[in-house]
């Protein structure tokens, strides 16, 4: 198999940067309860299990880098908030063993080497954009080759010379599904050779236009997810990780990232380790001045210290100067007023890349309206596929959050 890439930069240039810290983290709203498998202070090797799941023991979160476990911080009912890891290379990396999987296709072994592995939370199960429950069988997975978001790394380069990485693991994840697999290819930059052989993978190629690259509008318009038929999507480079783990019994050890935005001298692109303290990431490139950090791109990043899970990007950007306080009468006329309006424009439209019925699907957010926004596709959706429709409208209260209290609801009571 062949790949090609329009980036000017080598895939053999790019740079390798381990940072000395780096971290395993959750959102409050996760409730992602665990048991820890080290204490702090204690050594671990790349790989090697650190934390498991309490509601599922066979789900094992592992060691980002070899080192030190410097800090545990676990909230209530022992959520996890983060841990932290000190790097020390000497510590080296865990090998699993994977001899039995290399013969073929077990999907109960595979399954549980990802379990065990720490590689299972990089699936992402629509309804709801968690990892998948371990029993959770698919309707069908979207593996994304394309990121149509601004200043991504091009996916093509993360596979430049991983090529049978990459086919074996395609051949593993097709085995978790009896339905369809879906190849989701920027049509720019890959090309499949006649020797390409995905199984009964279907390849799609998608335009370069944002936001046609995100997982959850090729998933409403292609097999759209439901409660009772979730539908999974994984990054193409995760896959070719997936698939040199099942040859060498190797965790790896990073991923590609690009790091973009207006407080950086430059934008550039590097490989870093899961969870990388991203002001270690830019601190020989940002701009003097107050900034703010965000795990993802400028339209759909969140702000952190560290790399989030599915993170391949780092945004720095510019904090605004110190506003002038407004007059205390035209904040009570603001927070007595309706939420500013969502206007249905051509604008709209094209935040949904013209894939969704835009204008209905947000009438049935701002409604509230459950059983008309799940009919026009919302299962499919997460936070990060409206990001572009809030950065164009600025209405309040924001889609992504008002599509993440709707899901909320409706995996706990069912759709009205």
């Amino acid at each position: 198999m062949a790949y090609g890439t329009t980036h000017s930069q080598a895939a053999d240039t790019i740079p390798v940067h381990i940072t000395d810290q780096s971290a395993l983290c959750a959102r409050e709203e996760d409730d992602f309860r665990v048991d820890m498998l080290v204490d702090a202070g204690a050594r671990v090797e790349q790989g090697a299990p650190v934390l498991r799941s309490r509601r599922h023991n066979e789900l094992m979160l592992v060691a980002p880098v070899a080192g030190e476990v410097a800090s545990v911080d676990l909230g209530p009912g022992k959520r996890l908030s983060q841990v932290v890891f000190f790097h020390a290379s000497g510590n080296g990396r865990r090998t699993y063993d994977v001899a039995a999987l290399r013969s073929g296709a077990n999907p109960a072994e595979i399954r549980a080497a990802l379990l065990s592995s720490g590689l299972w939370p990089l699936l992402r199960s629509r309804p709801f954009g968690r990892f998948p429950l371990p029993g959770e069988v698919p309707a069908a997975i979207v593996v994304m080759a394309a990121d149509t978001r601004p200043g991504a790394s091009p996916p093509a380069l993360a596979l430049a010379g991983r090529e049978e990485d990459f086919e074996r693991g395609m051949a593993a994840i097709s085995t978790l599904t009896s339905g369809p697999l879906l190849l989701c290819r920027d049509a720019g930059s890959m090309r499949a050779g006649p020797a390409v052989n995905f199984g009964k993978a279907v390849v799609v190629d998608v335009a370069p236009a944002h936001p046609r690259g995100l997982p959850g509008l090729q998933i409403a318009r292609r097999c759209p997810a439901t409660v009772e038929h979730p539908v999974w999507d994984i990054h193409a480079e995760d896959v070719a990780g997936i698939g040199a783990f099942l040859s060498t019994g190797l965790v790896p050890e990073t991923k590609l990232v690009s790091m973009t935005g207006d407080a950086l001298r430059e934008s550039m692109l590097v490989r870093c380790q899961p969870g990388a303290d991203l002001r270690a990431l830019c601190f020989d490139i940002v701009k003097p001045g107050p900034h703010r950090l965000l795990s993802g791109s400028e339209i759909d990043g969140v702000e952190s210290r560290w790399l989030t899970t599915l993170a391949r990007q780092l945004a720095a950007v510019k904090m605004p100067g110190i506003a002038p306080r407004p007059h205390w009468f035209a904040t009570a006329l603001r927070r007595s007023g309706r939420p500013l309006p969502i206007i249905p424009t051509a604008a709209l439209d094209q935040a949904f890349a013209s894939m969704l019925p835009a204008a209905p699907l947000v009438r049935a957010l701002a409604a509230n309206d459950a059983e008309t926004a799940v009919r026009l596709g919302a299962l499919s959706l997460v936070e990060e596929d409206l990001a572009l429709a809030d950065s164009m409208t600025g209405a309040t209260p924001r889609l992504a959050s008002m599509l993440r209290a709707m899901l909320d609801r409706i995996e706990v009571e069912g759709v009205a």
